[in-house]
């Protein structure tokens, strides 16, 4: 049985390429159905058997005539030997070279990423210092009205600042104030007291001597607003904190020395122990070995990192001292001036998780007067970091010996070089004891 078309048979395959074929040529026109290269029929031109043409660039296809299939006009051509498939210039697809799909995506550019990656970080940390600004703001306890102080000396150049340790336990806990070895005492008194000078010759830190002997002036009461005359009593100078609070200290030193006082700031117990713990501790040099059991020291001699509790009972002591309170004094400058070079280091202020638990704890147990801004705060601790760092001078105020009531007497002649220098704002060259 033959199952070729009709007209078809073994006889009349002539010579082709294939089964049975002694010829090494394929054969020519008979193909499977493909796709011709060329353009598509024009509009009107019939497709098979008079259909519409074909769209989109599909070429003509062969058509089966007389038991074979016909060659279409100007012959066949497969299109493999451009890599033409489907109508598709180039053989890059539908839509060709000009398919917004496939062209190349353009370089990425910096320049512009850089800048807007500059902006955003200087807009966040704009808005944050501006946040952290009026958060810390807030917090300073602007208890003391300086206005309320009379007859004040002339200010001179330079700033200074009173700088108050007061033994207040407000907010200590019973457990606290065991702990901290500070007593319940009602009220309170000042523990340490100095002024620091600054000014375009560096700044200079003098300590008070608690027991300082001083004439108390007139003064105007500051609760009751009530004018004290002068009697001429003579007392320590921590006595005029406790008669009278801030006012009355501060119109004190300014009678006894001629120093116009500018800005006051006060810390108590509680306030500095939290500050030194919220830094991580402060590394101090111990001079000697320190055991006192009346302020809770119990420390050795040399380098070592106090602990809030440690530093507290480290600026108390006294009574284990040589110098006792001059000696004390030396102690408190030199670790003030750690601390406030502990307090601007970069490990701090960059980092927020320390910063700003220092500075909560710093200003929530600060008082200071209603003129002082954060700036002028930030001024003081920059001033006291340059004292450690040894541009500045650090002293006790000069003594000359005890006065009849057994109070520390100030040298006057030395006082008043010092009190000219420091308002002239002059390299100081006195010393003290």
């Amino acid at each position: 049985m033959n199952n070729w078309p009709e007209g078809w048979s073994d006889d009349n395959r002539g010579s082709r390429y294939g089964r049975g074929s002694a010829s090494a040529q394929p054969e020519s026109a008979r193909v499977m159905r493909q796709v011709r290269r060329g353009p598509a029929p024009s509009p009107g031109q019939a497709g098979y058997g008079g259909a519409p043409p074909y769209g989109g660039g599909v070429p003509q296809q062969p058509s089966y005539v007389n038991g074979g299939y016909a060659e279409p006009p100007g012959g066949y051509d497969s299109g493999y030997n451009t890599g033409q498939v489907y109508g598709s210039p180039g053989g890059r697809g539908p839509g060709g070279p000009g398919d917004d799909l496939y062209e190349p995506r353009p370089a990425p550019n910096w320049r512009r990423r850089i800048k807007v990656t500059a902006i955003t970080v200087v807009t966040v940390l704009a808005v944050t210092s501006v946040a952290t600004y009026f958060w810390a703001d807030s917090k300073l306890n602007r208890d003391v009205d300086l206005s309320k102080v009379i007859d004040r000396p002339e200010a001179g150049e330079g700033t200074n600042y009173l700088i108050v340790g007061s033994d207040s336990r407000a907010g200590l806990s019973a457990e606290d104030k065991k702990r901290l070895r500070t007593g319940s005492a009602e009220g309170k008194r000042t523990d340490s007291m100095m002024i620091l000078h600054t000014g375009s010759n560096g700044p200079t830190l003098i300590s008070l001597p608690r027991d300082s002997n001083v004439t108390i002036p007139s003064y105007k009461g500051s609760d009751s607003g009530k004018l004290y005359q002068a009697t001429g009593r003579q007392t320590k100078l921590n006595a005029a904190y406790a008669e009278d609070g801030p006012e009355l200290l501060v119109r004190t030193v300014e009678a006894n020395t001629g120093l116009h006082i500018d800005h006051y700031v006060e810390i108590g117990f509680g306030g500095f122990a939290n500050i030194v713990d919220a830094v991580g501790g402060v590394e101090m040099d111990i001079p000697q070995d320190i055991k006192d059991t009346k302020s809770g020291a119990d420390l050795k001699k040399g380098k070592q990192t106090l602990n809030g509790e440690q530093a507290l009972a480290f600026v108390r002591t006294r009574y284990a001292l040589r110098g006792s309170d001059l000696d004390r004094t030396k102690n408190q400058q030199k670790f003030l001036s750690a601390l406030a070079n502990q307090v601007a280091t970069p490990s701090t202020i960059l980092n927020p998780f320390k910063l700003y638990p220092t500075m909560g704890a710093g200003l929530d147990s600060l008082v200071v007067d209603k003129d002082m801004g954060l700036f002028d705060l930030a001024s003081m601790f920059w001033a006291m970091k340059g004292v450690s760092g040894g541009e500045g001078k650090s002293m006790n105020m000069p003594i000359s010996g005890n006065s009849p009531n057994g109070n520390l007497q100030w040298d006057s002649v030395k006082l008043k070089t010092l009190v000219s220098q420091l308002k002239n704002d002059e390299t100081v060259t006195v010393s003290g004891n």
